[in-house]
């Protein structure tokens, strides 16, 4: 037997991509409720008046897959599958709609409640993440969003509210999803609407900053109020090869490498590393430190490292090389000729998620916990209304068996939550067609649909890979 007997098998989803109820019982805007979807979908303009200068027809988010009316529904079916654990985000706006006020939505609270409950009724074990890119829009508007100092103390309150309402409801928190993500998406990231170009590295960096440091207040705060929490970070994960055995490519793949673990050097070490000094200086950046806030990062580290992988990453130390990368993911890469690549380009690296398992784990020694990982593809409904998704499940069986590989290598594993367990609203394109789910939701691109749902074949498979403890991948 490869992975322990309680080892945590589920799936994952995030509020802003599958609630809706946008406006429903007090909840505020959050940065992707003035999103359209597709081509459209941009940083969006604001007038003087604190209004949008353009809107559209559609918002994806605004009523998404209506989660938030239907997850009684959706749990029931994450419980048949045999889910131990549910990754999922509460949406900030929801309790606290504009970020800034004192007191929260009970209302969005009591949402929670009900949905902690329903889970527990299957014994499935919440993994809440704080902030999953749903800070809310006003903040962003009126404030600057993590740019602001201010957005640490609105966090923490936040943070303090809901770690003291749910204290005996759950056990695992994230604090920031993806949080490297503010380098490459930072509207999204962050709430940044940069206007300066000149000065983006500057503002995304600082608004790290204070990410960081919010992070370490709100574990600071969630042990005091439950010693028992497990707080983990989030990273945007995935190796990145050189493109040659070239010295100045490996060189080039190793700077890269650390552009993603400085956010978790700093979260599970505690301080900026080394390198972080000549990287900021040959970036132009200088990072505006309040005292205090190096010990708050050294006393207030995680306990385990969450992350999301999708694929790795080709990096080369010529420029003129580099100018051949395409896009995958947020992420820009060469072109792997090993590799084959999803609908949306990403390329599908199994090998690379035990790569990226053995590095992390090697690099901290703190239990990891694969919280993202999934095919979007278009899936195509039958004259007999099934789903036959052998495509998605292919891919995660290769990587579920290079996951055990990895822990066979001595990584401690906590457990693992496939990306978009019911097909949701991308959050890079707005897209419904761009499916990761084991349930088909009927959606379309433009919002039309009944919203039911249906188990694919890949429901099945997955319900045969928990029960075995992913001793039989076979499909």
């Amino acid at each position: 037997m490869s992975l322990s007997k309680d080892f945590l098998w589920g799936g994952a989803v995030a509020a802003n991509q599958c609630e809706g109820a946008y406006d429903v019982d007090g909840k505020g805007l959050s940065l992707v409720d003035v999103l359209p979807a597709g081509e459209e979908r941009q940083i969006p303009l604001f007038n003087p008046a604190k209004g949008l200068k353009e809107t559209f027809d559609y918002y994806p988010s605004h009523e998404s897959i209506d989660f938030y009316h239907r997850y009684e529904e959706d749990i029931k079916l994450f419980a048949e599958m045999g889910y131990k654990v549910l990754r999922m985000s509460i949406s900030w706006p929801r309790i606290f709609p504009k970020g800034d006020e004192a007191e929260p939505n009970e209302q969005g609270l009591a949402f929670y409640d009900k949905v902690f409950d329903t889970l527990k009724a299957y014994d499935i074990e919440p993994l809440v993440t704080l902030n999953h890119f749903d800070t809310p829009l006003y903040l962003a508007q009126e404030y600057g969003g993590w740019y602001n100092r201010k957005t640490i103390d609105f966090f923490v309150n936040y943070s303090r509210v809901v770690f003291e309402r749910y204290k005996d409801k759950v056990k695992y928190w994230l604090t920031h999803n993806e949080i490297n993500m503010i380098l490459h998406i930072p509207y999204i990231g962050g709430g940044l609407i940069i206007e300066d170009e000149a000065n983006a590295e500057q503002i995304k960096y600082q608004a790290a900053h204070h990410l960081l440091v919010g992070s370490s207040l709100a574990t600071k705060v969630g042990k005091e109020i439950n010693p028992d929490f497990q707080i983990g970070c989030m990273l945007a994960a995935g190796e990145v090869y050189p493109n040659t055995c070239h010295p100045q490519d490996m060189l080039a793949a190793l700077q890269k490498n650390r552009e993603q673990y400085i956010f978790i050097d700093v979260q599970s070490r505690g301080e900026y590393p080394s390198y972080s000094k000549r990287m900021f200086e040959e970036l132009g950046v200088e990072i505006q430190q309040e005292q205090g806030d190096a010990e708050i990062l050294k006393a207030h580290t995680v306990d385990f490292i969450s992350f999301s992988y999708y694929s790795s990453r080709l990096e080369s130390g010529d420029e003129e090389v580099n100018k051949q990368k395409g896009a995958g993911n947020a992420f820009a890469s060469l072109k792997n000729p090993y590799l084959e690549a999803s609908d949306w380009g990403w390329q599908i690296d199994p090998v690379g998620l035990r790569v990226t398992m053995n590095q992390i784990y090697d690099r901290y020694q703190k239990p990891l916990f694969i919280v993202e990982n999934g095919l979007g593809a278009k899936d195509e409904v039958t004259e007999d209304g099934k789903i036959h998704d052998e495509y998605r499940i292919k891919y995660l069986s290769e990587h579920l068996d290079q996951m055990i590989e990895a822990v066979k290598d001595g990584v401690e594993l906590l457990g693992y939550t496939s990306w978009g367990c019911i097909d949701l609203v991308s959050a890079g394109s707005g897209e419904m067609k761009k499916r990761y789910g084991f349930i088909y939701v009927d959606r379309d691109n433009r919002g039309n649909g009944t919203l039911d749902r249906t188990p694919k074949d890949s429901f099945y498979w997955y319900q045969k890979v928990i029960q075995t403890n992913g001793e039989d991948l076979s499909y």
